[in-house]
């Protein structure tokens, strides 16, 4: 028989919930994925560049005009010159990113910390390369960081933190004096920084991202990691990109190059036309999606959910503490998803421990207006 080199995984929770909602019939407010088209100019020129032949393999960092248009993006967002040559590297998908990114930095016996709840991906990546994930729990109930025992986890074999915000699953955002501490934390230790931004143009209220992108300090330690399929509406691209110094860049193509060589060479056309000819569409973005956000929340108002509006991503934390406080959030999701049609995701599956009393559910509003209104009007009446 042949032994796991991961033996604690199964099938993903987002899979198997998708798979529920589909043998029930209920509305999929589970997995992140939007149920509406991506801008038309874009998905037209994925056709003329496919029609025009641009259907062989990609430069294995990505198309000049892809990287170039995101070297741009960066410097008029945060402030930063990335050389498009050697800092921008085109990726199939943001997860592809963070394992390479890992299998670069983490030897057998290194640390990396994560911080609880926190991405699926993460710790699978860290135990093939070798190494050990130590779990921090985020601060309830607004999941921000405990410094001091952020401290206390660092230890002689640490080797990575990953970061990310907006915050997966709770939407929670890092501020800039988050970044300044940790800087601060590591300053005189050889630790490095995967920052998952893949939301970075998810948030709302008026509030700027803070990226590390944008904190010199920082970015000459770090994996800063992104996605044009959260971005444009395109999930199902995967498609994303990581940017880092010129060092830390070289160390990663040498994994990507005999991961995945390159992304898919017509989809990257089309998204530097578009970048270059819809800037307006990341500008916009926000508050497409807050106002996405502010329907779903004001007619859950009315329900027995109790929730604080996601500060970022399109994922809406709601704590069923007041309806069935007998189940837990896996049983609570299922139950849902078969009694009331509306499928959701339970938060402790992002948890190595979670804690006991833990009763929320995630639900995406990355869904067109009529969806989120069937899906309150069935929630209003759990």
């Amino acid at each position: 028989m042949l032994a796991s080199k991961l033996p604690n995984v199964g099938t993903t929770i987002f899979t198997r919930m998708s798979q529920l909602a589909a043998e029930v019939g209920a509305l999929n407010l589970s997995q992140g994925f939007p149920d509406f088209d991506s801008p038309a100019p874009l998905r037209e020129a994925v056709s003329r560049h496919i029609a025009a032949g641009h259907n062989q393999y990609a430069p294995m960092t990505g198309l000049p005009a892809l990287r170039q248009q995101v070297a741009a993006k960066i410097r008029g967002l945060y402030g930063r010159e990335v050389d498009a040559d050697s800092e921008v590297t085109i990726v199939p998908g943001a997860t592809e990113a963070i394992f390479c990114a890992v299998q670069a930095l983490i030897r057998a016996g290194d640390e990396a910390i994560v911080l609880d709840p926190c991405y699926d991906s993460y710790e699978p990546s860290v135990e093939l390369a070798g190494g050990r994930c130590v779990h921090v729990p985020l601060s309830l109930p607004d999941f921000t960081i405990d410094w001091q025992r952020l401290a206390d986890a660092i230890g002689p074999r640490t080797r990575l933190i990953f970061l990310n915000s907006p915050h997966n699953p709770s939407g929670a955002l890092i501020a800039r004096e988050d970044l300044d501490r940790l800087a601060a934390l590591i300053r005189d230790r050889d630790i490095y920084v995967i920052s998952d931004e893949v939301y970075e143009h998810l948030v709302y209220d008026g509030v700027a991202h803070a990226s590390v992108l944008a904190h010199e300090e920082l970015y000459q330690r770090a994996f800063v990691v992104s996605s044009f399929g959260k971005t444009y509406h395109v999930t199902g691209w995967k498609t994303g990109y990581v940017v880092a110094p010129p060092a830390l860049s070289a160390e990663l193509r040498k994994i990507h190059q005999y991961v995945t060589f390159c992304g898919v060479t017509p989809l990257q056309h089309a998204l530097a036309d578009f970048m270059a000819e819809h800037p307006e569409h990341i500008a916009e973005l926000p508050a497409f999606y807050q106002r996405k956000r502010d329907l779903f929340c004001d007619l859950l108002a009315g329900s027995r959910f109790r929730f604080r509006r996601a500060a970022g991503t399109y994922f809406q934390l709601a704590d069923y503490s007041a309806i069935r406080p007998d189940l837990d959030d896996v049983a609570m999701a299922e139950w849902l998803t078969r009694e009331h049609g509306v499928a959701a995701i339970p938060v402790s599956v992002f948890y190595q421990e979670p804690p006991r009393e833990l009763r929320l559910v995630r639900f995406c509003f990355a869904k067109r207006e009529d969806t989120l209104r069937q899906a309150a009007e069935r929630l209003c009446l759990v």
